[in-house]
């Protein structure tokens, strides 16, 4: 997969340290004092059985030990962590895939680091960087969805972040079939447990014959028209479209960015979505679908973003969580 340049900098402006916690890999990078994002490595997340959240805030802080080893002027740190996260208290409320509840990562961020810090949901704080540098300019009402490991949306109105205290835009737990595969959230056929990417790969393991490592060895089978790939692929593109059209009936954003490691797959992914979309929306609003623009670095980017402005005076707006 590749990751996308953004088109700008953020402009002049304190260092800060970005990390973007996934499922799979963490991703850090400095944010240098002429807005440009520089450096980004990659690590697998780390994982505990016994303490979960203490592993990811043990990892950042190495991180922040680096960059300041290096020399970097660090004057912020933002962290997006995945789940339902509660960002006015800084608390990982709850993420099935790592494992973690009520997890305090702002207030221990904060007390390790010795610097303003930020936690925010990974999807929301992608959202940020495509509405600030990526597919989501300019559009005042759009949801921005990534399928990785797992499937969530960042929902903004009016141009500013709705996050409903956390629980907005589970977008990957909307059953869309009650007779479908186990979700780690408890349920059964929430589109995350058919249309992810670690969805398929686990699918395409569960009836095929050929190993698969990830979700492009599956599709690549699809191509060579392997019928269990064929079969889970169109399953996912269901699946996926239900939840889409879900979101659409309710909120009916002008468009919809769609990023995160499947989206990488390009038109065979978009095209035919594109078409699950419109047919599920006849009569309806439909948005437009779009490719995120930032690739596997958004999150990282929102993280840069918002770690700045801890450094800046918050405007007065309405409160859109009411």
């Amino acid at each position: 997969m590749t990751a996308h340049a953004p088109a700008t900098t953020l402009g002049p402006g304190p260092a800060v340290l970005a990390i973007d916690v996934g499922g799979t890999q963490v991703k850090a990078a400095l944010l240098d004092e002429d807005g440009r994002l520089q450096g980004v490595t990659r690590h697998s997340t780390p994982r505990s059985g016994v303490d979960p959240g203490g592993a990811v805030i043990d990892a950042a802080v190495e991180l922040l030990d680096a960059a300041r080893r290096a020399g970097a002027p660090i004057a912020a740190l933002g962290m997006t962590v995945p789940g339902i996260v509660d960002e006015t208290r800084g608390v990982g409320v709850r993420s099935t895939n790592l494992g973690w509840q009520e997890y305090p990562f702002g207030e221990l961020l904060a007390e390790r680091s010795g610097l303003p810090s930020v936690v925010v949901h990974d999807v929301r704080a992608a959202a940020e960087a495509e509405a600030r540098l990526g597919a989501a300019r300019g559009i005042d009402d759009v949801a921005v969805v990534t399928i990785g490991t797992g499937i969530a949306a960042a929902l903004r109105i009016g141009g500013r972040a709705y996050t409903g205290r956390g629980y907005a835009g589970e977008l990957g737990h909307i059953v869309v079939d009650p007779s479908g595969p186990p979700c780690a959230c408890g349920r059964v056929g929430c589109v995350e447990a058919i249309g992810s990417a670690a969805a398929l790969v686990r699918r395409y393991r569960e009836r095929g014959d050929h190993p698969v490592n990830d979700a492009a060895d599956v599709l690549r089978r699809r191509q060579l028209h392997d019928p269990v790939a064929v079969a889970v692929w169109d399953s996912a593109l269901a699946a996926l479209g239900a939840g889409l059209a879900v979101l659409t009936s309710i909120m009916a954003p002008q468009a919809i960015v769609v990023g995160g490691g499947l989206s990488e797959a390009g038109a065979v992914l978009f095209d035919p979505l594109r078409a699950e979309l419109d047919a599920r929306c006849a009569g309806l609003w439909v948005p437009r679908l779009l490719r995120a623009e930032l690739g596997q670095d958004a999150g990282t980017w929102g993280a840069a973003i918002l770690a700045r402005a801890t450094l800046t005076p918050a405007p007065t707006k309405r409160n859109t969580d009411a």
